[in-house]
């Protein structure tokens, strides 16, 4: 039975990566290594930026603002653009667009050079996370929650990596090259996409062709369904906490509990490593018991954890505390599935790409506001407010329908 069973399981792998899926599935999970892991170096370099620039905690809260608000913004258009000319041509112009954005952080030689730059290059990022998305569901159209899973857990490796780079290079040269080093990753990647990712992984019928008013209506009257209406409600909520969380957490560390830069580099990385193996596993309990099952329980780990962080003291808490406050990264292959396939093919791209851009719109907030309460004495405090929106997020829960019943 056992020898039956696992070859099911190789026949079920082999089956998940022929077709020449396996270097798509490839190729897009190392873009979005570089994408999302060299965004969150930016935490770990933050103290680095802080000495080089004076920049208090509120201002330093403004630059991560401005890094995750343009890549907001980036997502509607990025969408759009998937739709129109292709999952695969935007794939593409998104890592070169980054390179190049990314080389004018890493040579930039002002404070108002780094924020425009940081901006761009989250601008570029941004063409990246909806094209990922909708070319992984029409890629693997009966496992796209493990193939994104699998994909996000290989942003998981770049948050856990790259971060720890990036500190040990600023701390050992300069924070500079923490930036500069990763630029030719960037092209290598997309040579790879360019080789391996169809143009296009979508039918040829867009319902963006043509801007009209018709097409305005059509995409209207599907973002107001409810399923839609709440579950941007719960990602609007969770997305808050992961910006603030991560955007401060090596901060916190080293101002409140009193590591020094490397230490809180470790733990920031390590709060990433510990969910590497879990996203695949997330996706997949997305996959087998839908969203109404499987996510409130990673969002009851959340609130827990949050709340428990203010009264941890010393390393190893901070560590437990640290593996048990990585669930947070575990809604996004839940949430994130279910919205995708809740939208018509024919606007897959444009439907996501705008609620990304509502939610992370939304959620750029959030660090600047972390940052002026952190400068006004309340840090442990901001991390019970964290703890009170993922409760509304568990109740909101409630009224998501399984897609079936659509």
């Amino acid at each position: 039975m056992s020898l039956s069973r696992a070859r099911a399981g190789l026949s079920n792998v082999r089956a998940f990566l022929t077709d020449g899926r396996g270097g798509i599935l490839v190729a897009v999970a190392a873009g979005w290594f570089l994408s999302i892991g060299v965004r969150l170096a930016y935490p770990v370099l933050l103290p680095y930026l802080r000495r080089a620039y004076g920049l208090d905690l509120t201002t330093a809260g403004f630059l991560l603002t401005a890094l995750w608000l343009c890549y907001a913004l980036g997502q509607l258009p990025g969408g759009l653009l998937a739709d129109r000319f292709g999952e695969g041509n935007v794939l593409v112009a998104s890592t070169l667009v980054s390179a190049v954005t990314l080389g004018v952080v890493a040579v930039a030689g002002s404070a108002p050079v780094v924020y425009l730059a940081t901006g761009a290059f989250g601008f570029g990022t941004a063409l990246y996370g909806v094209a990922r998305f909708t070319a992984l569901s029409d890629v693997y159209p009966d496992n796209d929650g493990t193939a994104i899973g699998i994909t996000m857990a290989a942003g998981q490796a770049g948050n856990t990596l790259l971060p720890l780079a990036a500190g040990g290079i600023a701390s050992a040269f300069a924070w500079q090259y923490g930036f500069g080093l990763v630029v030719p990753a960037f092209a290598v990647v997309a040579v790879g996409l360019r080789l391996v990712v169809p143009a296009r992984t979508s039918g040829a019928d867009s319902a963006v062709d043509s801007v009209s008013l018709e097409t305005v209506r059509y995409v209207c009257s599907e973002l107001r369904r409810p399923e839609i209406v709440t579950v941007t409600a719960i990602q609007i909520l969770t997305y808050c906490v992961w910006q603030a969380f991560t955007g401060f957490y090596p901060t916190y560390l080293i101002e409140i509990k009193g590591f020094s830069e490397s230490v809180a580099t470790g733990l920031f990385s390590a709060f990433f490593a510990a969910r590497i193996v879990v996203q695949p596993l997330t996706g997949r309990l997305y996959d087998r018991y839908g969203i109404r099952t499987s996510l409130p329980p990673v969002l009851g780990v959340v609130v827990v954890s949050l709340v428990a962080l203010p009264v941890l003291e010393g390393f190893w808490p901070i560590v437990v505390g640290t593996v048990f406050l990585s669930s947070i990264l575990g809604y996004g292959t839940i949430t994130l599935p279910y919205m995708t396939a809740a939208f018509p093919s024919d606007m897959q791209g444009t439907g996501l790409g705008f609620l990304r851009t509502v939610y992370m719109t939304i959620g750029a907030v959030s660090p600047v506001a972390f940052g002026a309460f952190a400068d006004r004495g309340y840090f442990d405090g901001a991390y019970l407010a964290l703890a009170g929106l993922v409760l509304v997020a568990i109740a909101l829960t409630w009224w998501l329908p399984p897609l079936s019943e659509q």
